[in-house]
């Protein structure tokens, strides 16, 4: 059974988009009204984007989408029609939210950096992670991520966008010195731990999943095909009923559970689904500090 998200009804797609809508809103007031007011940076594309402001005087807006347009064209090469679709309304969404909001960056009169940072950081991480979970995607090292993850499921996502967030630090620092980098730092730790507290509060990269469902066979032929994850058949007895069932049990990575939960219910709407933390996966498709 192929389940393809891009089949959806309309009223789905409008749903997600609406919301992809506003986590981007979201997102750009955090960085206009607070991050760029304390002349800090962001993670990812963004943050060179506000380099180019702070230097060149270029709206992170319009460098954001300038930079994003080739991958925006890689995805369209390399991924599925859903990824790409999302991943471009997405991407111009957060661009043009960024321009819409720039008049606003002088509202806030605070001078006080490390609450700047941290309203920041929790504005921005709340706006990705909403709009994350509606499955949108604002481009940059996601498609990057993506695109080398679909060529090796072992590929560290984790490891690379530390080493892209380390070296805007490290360029923030040279511009506006070591205490403002420090206090960037903070703000993408805030906005990374925000990302994940929205995604329905989890705070562990790895979610182990035990599925109960009169179609365990489409159940589980739908997170092999559309998740490329792996599923086990444990056999159970329910208590009350007496009845023999097979109990699905499979480790998905967090971005990965929405997509999961919603193709469990499209499937069988009395499914009972149970998602734990994991402290620790190794193993194909896993390694220790992968997303």
């Amino acid at each position: 059974m192929n389940l393809k998200i891009i089949d959806k009804p309309i009223a789905w797609h409008l749903k997600n988009l609406t919301f992809i809508i506003i986590g981007t809103l979201i997102s750009s007031l955090g960085i206009n009204l607070f991050i760029v007011n304390a002349n800090l940076l962001s993670g990812g594309v963004s943050g060179i984007a506000l380099i180019l402001q702070y230097v060149f005087n270029i709206p992170a807006g319009y460098s954001t989408l300038a930079i994003n347009i080739p991958l925006l064209y890689l995805s369209y090469k390399k991924m599925d029609l859903r990824f790409t679709l999302y991943t471009i309304i997405a991407t111009i969404s957060f661009s043009v939210m960024l321009i819409v909001t720039n008049p606003l960056q002088n509202i806030i009169s605070i001078d006080d950096t490390l609450l700047l940072s941290l309203y920041g950081g929790i504005l921005n991480g709340v706006g990705i992670g909403i709009a994350f979970t509606y499955y949108g995607s604002t481009g940059g090292l996601d498609i990057i991520s993506s695109v080398l993850k679909k060529k090796n499921e072992n590929f560290n996502i984790g490891t690379t966008t530390f080493s892209v967030n380390a070296v805007i630090v490290i360029i923030g620092a040279f511009i506006f010195g070591i205490t403002s980098a420090l206090y960037t730092l903070v703000s993408i730790y805030i906005t990374s731990y925000m990302i994940d507290m929205v995604i329905k509060g989890f705070d562990r990269k790895n979610k182990l999943i035990f599925i109960i469902t009169e179609k365990e066979k489409e159940v589980s032929e739908a997170i092999m095909q559309n998740l490329s994850r792996g599923v086990t058949f444990l056999y159970g007895e329910g208590a009350y009923t007496n009845a023999e069932r097979k109990v699905l049990y499979c480790v998905v990575n967090l971005p990965q559970v929405p997509l999961l939960k919603q193709m469990v219910k499209d499937i069988d709407p009395n499914s009972f689904i149970s998602i734990l933390d994991v402290a620790e996966v190794e193993g194909k498709g896993f390694r220790k500090d992968s997303i």
